[in-house]
């Protein structure tokens, strides 16, 4: 019970910041490039609150916990009016890159206070990380999976507005009709093939390896700086 607790005390509010922070990025770089809507709707606020889910952060992630089964969910969408951008084809692969994009820099930002953090750990003698160690790092990997997991050119995902943007148009108009399909799609791939075929081990042989090859790349940042 203990260790639970523990975990869910470094994992809820680095989880809180990678979502909240990764909704208001995609918010202002639509404000910027012309569409106020998520101003409008006041969704450019670092308040949790607003950007929660009661389904998609609640109640689906805590169920797949109860059940065994991987856990993902999603935060509440911060609205974007494609229209109202400037040059709405840009305008949303701009607008959906924020989001990974900032995850990416809160995971950097983590690097180098986890550096500073274990060299004061072992100033002080400390054979292990310490508590505050272990949540920096716990919160850099939350914001890399956070990231590369949104990357999926999946819709609704960020990674299929990227997509979308890149092919040519008659291909992007072909694609943006397979969006309603996206959500049957990623529950099939990760929760009823892994209920059905549990070792095919999606999550752990797909998402997973490319998660740590760059984790790798920001602990040895954190690395460099504790030694420095």
């Amino acid at each position: 019970m203990t260790e639970t607790l523990f975990l869910a005390a470094i994992l809820i509010p680095g989880l809180i910041i990678a979502i909240v922070f990764h909704e208001v990025a995609h918010g202002w770089s639509a404000l910027m490039l012309g569409d106020p809507t998520a101003k409008e709707q006041k969704r450019l606020s670092f308040n949790p609150l607003r950007h929660v889910d009661p389904i998609g952060t609640l109640l689906v992630p805590g169920g797949l916990a109860l059940a065994g089964m991987p856990v993902f969910g999603w935060a509440k969408p911060v609205p974007v009016i494609k229209q109202r951008l400037n040059n709405p084809r840009f305008g949303m692969m701009a607008v959906a890159a924020a989001g990974p994009g900032m995850n990416f820099l809160l995971a950097a930002i983590g690097a180098v206070a986890l550096g500073l953090s274990l060299s004061a750990d072992m100033a002080a003698g400390a054979g292990d990380m310490g508590l505050l160690s272990t949540g920096l790092a716990t919160f850099i990997s939350i914001n890399i999976f956070l990231a590369l997991f949104n990357l999926l050119p999946i819709p609704p995902f960020d990674g299929s507005h990227v997509i979308e943007g890149l092919l040519p148009r008659r291909a992007a108009q072909a694609y943006e009709r397979i969006r309603p399909l996206g959500f049957p799609l990623l529950f099939v791939l990760l929760v009823a093939v892994p209920y059905i075929f549990p070792q095919a081990n999606i999550i752990e042989r797909v998402v997973l390896p490319p998660v740590e090859w760059v984790m790798g790349y920001y602990f040895a940042i954190a690395e460099a700086i504790a030694g420095g």
